[in-house]
């Protein structure tokens, strides 16, 4: 017998294993320990296979993390456009991806690039309800870069602690921000940066409307 890759299966893997719990398994892996973590013998652990036995179905890390992405996406609906206005389906959906990535920590890398590779009807999503709330195709391709970045490039600079700063002599308005350290990772620093953003947007049309922006 032979998966969909080709690979023979038949009488060499020491247990049956399906393809759906190979992924679920390595969701286990990137919840508990990260994405860094997740190996094909870190795997056959968490299945309580030998070291070989992943292999039977699953090529290689990058299959692996292709299979792992997919599924943590599994589940993100595009809002209906007679849902609400732009910005309320905007945060729904910017909302159930950051979802996925609060669930499964460090994946952020991955489904960026499943999302560019493989899952473009997410970025369209998010493109189409730009272009609703009334952005040219030049900025609502601004716009959505804006929002990626911010989506999962705030984990690469939000720091876990402070780390350095503990012992340092920092200027008052730094030493009283930085009791807060916390919430960078957590939904109120999130909260803050969508409104944020989301306010931006409407005031960049309201300008661009008034024709203040060339």
């Amino acid at each position: 017998m032979q998966t969909s890759g080709g690979r023979n299966t038949g009488g060499a893997a020491n247990q049956t294993l399906s393809e759906s719990e190979i992924v679920a398994a390595a969701l286990r892996v990137v919840r508990q320990d990260g994405v860094e973590k997740l190996s094909m013998r870190r795997l056959s652990r968490e299945l309580g296979v030998s070291p070989m036995a992943p292999y039977y179905y699953v090529a290689d890390k990058s299959e692996l993390l292709d299979l792992v992405a997919t599924a943590a996406l599994t589940g993100v609906r595009k809002p209906d456009r007679d849902s609400g206005p732009w910005q309320q389906r905007l945060r729904e959906l910017v909302d159930q991806i950051d979802e996925k990535l609060r669930k499964h920590p460090g994946l952020g890398d991955v489904l960026i690039e499943q999302m560019l590779g493989k899952q473009l009807d997410l970025i369209g999503a998010v493109m189409e309800i730009l272009s609703d709330a009334g952005f040219d195709d030049r900025n609502v391709l601004s716009a959505y870069a804006t929002i990626h970045t911010y989506l999962f490039g705030r984990s690469r600079v939000n720091p876990r602690d402070r780390g350095g700063l503990a012992d340092a002599t920092l200027p008052d308005a730094m030493a009283r921000a930085v009791k807060h350290m916390g919430d960078l990772r957590g939904r109120y620093s999130y909260d803050f940066g969508m409104d944020v953003l989301i306010s931006g947007l409407e005031a960049q049309l309201v300008r661009r409307q008034e024709g203040c922006v060339s």
